[in-house]
């Protein structure tokens, strides 16, 4: 064999740690088909990966090591390339190396064996490169350490990486200069560029990594250059705290190693504490932490607490740990069945018979619910007839109709045709859609009976749909303890003929006071329900600030449609915006600026939180909205690190 084909796998260094040791073993594993008795030869190699074993090289570890690697340089494993077949080029990146194998299928056993190996150590610059550009170089090398036989091959190659994107380089659109340059070499080759997943490439990946502890035992990492040392200066505060006690005296009450803070000085220390680039805005515990370095005053937590609440940067960017704010505030309970129905979609769904919307009705008293398969969305005109044949027509017209806000139920022409059946309109306030809970829940209970009648045969939903909704609408309620049929007729559809009384016919009156019976039943669970309800919810939730009108407060972004360059840095809460009604304790109006003129301005009381004002002696610290004022107008007190570079 040629040397220079193996002369990777001859030099690999011997593993001087467990991780080695398992990249080694890992590489030889894919060859252990063509040697005999692989297991006892890597048996010593084996035992140093046990748990319960300490790693120590030994002289049989050296002996299997030698061993192996010498089976991996010679025939049967090693096969002569034949460019008459065709080649397989696996290749991998790291951070400071690449490898590569040469492969090929053989004639005697029809299994690929390697013809030769590479492996390059990345000089610095390339170490630069991105993780995309470091995988194009392991093909670019590749194919030039082996071009005398893939250059010439008759039948095209196939390339496999790890990196997946590198599938679509060669139909790009744009490249870089570096890679313009690689895609004029590589046209003078015939391949493909193929995925494989890296848990499968662990071949290439072993020996891109054998520069892995030279690199980082001769290359320096860091900013400074060796042998070099930072000092720290004094701050500017520091400057600034000492010429004001030029004026004023030290009580006695001050420690000795801490200097004393006029009054006059104190803001400027809480905004270093808090506000410069090397604090980045911490908490209290934090901003107190700095300050108890160095300085000192008698009301030095009550200020930083105070000036920390009142940081306009903290409230627009930090999102609270606390749970959200606002007691649960559930519906009134209706006193009959069919009075207050709630309304949803469920949408999402593959097509059944045409079908690919449900259109949920549910009785908020009896908890009875219809399930109406459409074709599409409908619009508040066509939803107003879908309720009219399905509804009103059976259970007569409601007093309130509670729905989210889709486009259905914003619409002026469903609050024209809901007052013309004498019904309010109730919609859940901006992103809160808790307030349509009854309908949610509905939506869950039919989504999970239809996952197990159609699960085999998801477009078959629609057949399924009205056992579902009889499923639904005959099981006992949690709330009230009873079915929603006997909840709203005043008795339970039997199940079995022998259920069936043999009795006359009951009168008029005596099923009238039936139902009366049953609905105050049903009435009294539900009272005794919400109790139980409210007392759970509100454990998970803490009582919102009393707000008033005209109040700021800021909004939070969660759910707004704002175009930025990032998601993730952008301000968790904006504003701030003052409340022009308060709709109820949970939830109030605001003056939205033009650009969210889209979104709704009732909002929840969790996503909103109160603008706390500055302490009174101490201006309010910048805020994010107002980076353009003028030096003159804006006291602002700015430190800098001053850093001095040591020769040792």
């Amino acid at each position: 064999m040629d040397p220079a084909k193996v002369q990777a796998v001859i030099d690999w260094p011997v593993p001087k740690s467990l991780v080695e040791l398992q990249r080694f073993l890992g590489f030889a594993n894919f060859y252990r088909r063509f040697i005999r008795n692989f297991g006892q030869v890597a048996a010593p190699l084996t035992a140093l990966t046990s748990v319960k074993t300490c790693f120590k090289w030994s002289v049989s570890a050296q002996g299997a090591f030698d061993l192996l690697k010498n089976r991996f340089t010679s025939a049967p494993i090693l096969v002569t390339p034949d460019v008459s077949r065709q080649f397989v080029v696996e290749v991998d990146a790291s951070e400071v190396g690449v490898g590569a194998i040469l492969s090929q299928r053989s004639l005697s056993d029809d299994k690929v064996h390697p013809c030769a190996y590479f492996s390059h150590r990345l000089s610095p610059s390339e170490r630069n490169y991105d993780v995309g550009n470091r995988e194009l170089l392991a093909i670019r090398l590749a194919l030039g350490e082996w071009r005398q036989w893939l250059e010439g091959a008759t039948v095209p190659f196939v390339v496999w990486t790890d990196h997946r994107n590198l599938e679509y380089i060669r139909s790009a659109k744009r490249l870089n200069a570096r890679q313009a340059r690689w895609a004029l070499f590589f046209a003078r080759f015939e391949f493909v560029i193929s995925y494989r997943p890296g848990s499968k490439n662990t071949k290439p990946d072993a020996l891109s990594r054998l520069f892995s502890s030279s690199v980082a035992s001769t290359d320096p990492e860091g900013i400074l250059p060796e042998g070099r040392v930072v000092g720290l200066t004094v701050w500017g505060i520091e400057r600034q705290v000492k010429q004001a006690l030029t004026h004023t005296p030290s009580p006695r009450a001050c420690p000795r190693n801490l200097l004393f803070v006029p009054v006059p000085t104190r803001l400027d220390v809480l905004q270093w504490a808090h506000s410069a680039k090397l604090a980045g805005h911490p908490g209290v515990r934090g901003t107190l932490a700095s300050i108890r370095q160095r300085f000192w005053w008698p009301t030095r937590e009550h200020d930083t607490r105070r000036f920390v609440a009142a940081c306009s940067v903290c409230k627009q960017t930090k999102s609270g740990n606390s749970p959200p704010a606002g007691r649960l505030r559930p519906l009134p309970i209706p006193s009959r069945p069919w009075s207050h129905i709630a309304l949803d979609f469920i949408t999402g769904l593959p097509s059944s018979a045409g079908k690919t919307v449900i259109l949920t009705v549910v009785d908020r008293f009896s908890k009875a619910a219809h399930f109406i398969p459409l074709a599409k969305l409908p619009s508040a005109k066509e939803t107003a007839q879908i309720i009219i044949e399905n509804v009103f027509r059976i259970h007569g017209l409601p007093s309130d109709v509670v729905s989210d806000r889709g486009p259905q139920f914003t619409s002026q022409c469903w609050r024209e045709f809901c007052r013309l059946i004498g019904a309010s309109v109730s919609l859940s306030s901006g992103f809160h859609p808790q307030s349509n809970g009854q309908a949610e829940r509905a939506n869950q209970t039919i989504g999970r009976i239809l996952r197990s009648l159609s699960f085999r045969n998801p477009a078959s939903w629609s057949e399924q749909l009205p056992w579902a909704e009889y499923a639904h609408n005959s099981l006992p309620s949690s709330a009230t303890g009873l079915s929603p049929f006997q909840s709203s007729l005043g008795y339970q559809p039997p199940l079995f003929s022998s259920q069936f009384a043999e009795s006359s016919v009951p009168s008029a009156q005596a099923f009238v006071q039936r139902c009366e019976r049953t609905w105050k039943r049903v009435r009294s669970a539900l009272c005794r329900y919400r109790v139980q309800t409210v007392r759970a919810a509100n454990k998970r939730r803490t009582k919102s600030p009393r707000y008033c009108r005209g109040q700021r407060v800021w909004l939070s972004t969660q759910n707004l449609p704002l175009k930025t360059a990032s998601r993730k840095l952008t301000p968790r809460f904006i504003g701030p915006f003052r409340i022009s009604q308060i709709i109820n304790p949970v939830a109030v109006r605001r003056l939205l600026p033009r650009y969210l003129h889209r979104v709704h301005p009732v909002f929840h009381v969790s996503c909103v939180k109160p603008v706390l004002r500055a302490p009174a002696r101490l201006p309010p610290p910048p805020s994010l909205s107002r980076v353009h004022l003028s030096t003159g107008s804006v006291r602002y007190w700015t430190c800098v690190l001053g850093a001095v570079v040591l020769s040792t």
